[in-house]
């Protein structure tokens, strides 16, 4: 019998969200699936690992038939441990992040805990994918993704991924029959412009509150932000090299500049 791909899967919301929930039932038909998941929402944490105080495994049995595991680290702690203790000496076919409730498209891949974890199994060499959908509540509905979702877990079991490790899967907030399908895409050039919403609290102290506007400079149609405002499923082959190339060539003369003082 034909052994079947060993799946890890993590997020960043927690074992007990509802998108870690809908990505287990949708790969658990495709391989075996480890869960390995933080025990309490850790999102925004990008690629934090933590150093200054030991971390721990708890094993659960949120998922009937799947292995599963909190942690009480960040996300890319959780597939850190997933490799090197869960699953040591185990080859990990393939590595899902998510559904995370909310954007990671964009910018955002950069503050993502969802898309950092998905990207340190890239790190590791393991094919991975980062799966988010538009709808930040609690209760947003899975079902109308699941089966767009299965066709891309499927496509990279069956094909692989050639130049690169990583995808970043962003779902627009629509029904099903109202998904167009999925672009190839580019990394729209977007970032958010930040303030601090200042106030007291009872005992008289400052504190604040981040908020600020998501704004999008970039008007091409090839880009992620595009597809999603038009009813497409933005993939976007990602990486963690971060060098500027088109910059290196005008940078060289500071070579010359530096050894002549």
């Amino acid at each position: 019998m034909t052994q079947r791909p060993l799946i890890l899967i993590t997020n960043d919301d927690g074992m007990a969200a509802p998108g870690l929930k809908a990505l287990v039932e949708v790969a658990r038909h495709l391989g075996e699936v480890v869960v390995v998941a933080p025990d309490s929402p850790q999102s925004g944490q990008g690629h934090a690992i933590t150093i200054s105080e030991p971390l721990r495994l708890k094993k659960v049995n949120t998922f009937e038939s799947i292995e599963a595991w909190e942690c009480s680290g960040t996300p890319v702690d959780c597939v850190k441990l997933a490799k090197h203790i869960v699953l040591k000496d185990r080859e990990v076919n393939l590595c899902l992040s998510g559904i995370n409730h909310g954007s990671n498209a964009s910018i955002n891949i950069i503050y993502s805990g969802t898309m950092s974890a998905a990207m340190e199994a890239s790190l590791e060499g393991i094919n991975s994918i980062g799966f988010s959908l538009l709808d930040y509540s609690w209760e947003a509905n899975f079902s109308a993704c699941k089966p767009f979702i299965q066709e891309i877990i499927t496509y990279v079991l069956s094909n692989g991924l050639t130049n690169c490790k990583l995808l970043n899967v962003n779902i627009p907030m629509v029904n099903h029959e109202e998904i167009k399908g999925c672009l190839i895409c580019r990394q729209s050039e977007a970032r958010w412009v930040e303030r601090y919403v200042e106030s007291e609290d009872p005992r008289g102290q400052k504190y604040y509150w981040l908020t600020g506007d998501f704004v999008n400079y970039d008007d091409g149609k090839d880009t992620d932000i595009w597809a999603l405002e038009n009813g497409y499923i933005s993939i976007v082959p990602s990486g963690h090299d971060l060098t500027r190339y088109e910059a290196i060539e005008h940078l060289k003369p500071l070579e010359t500049a530096v050894l002549t003082n």
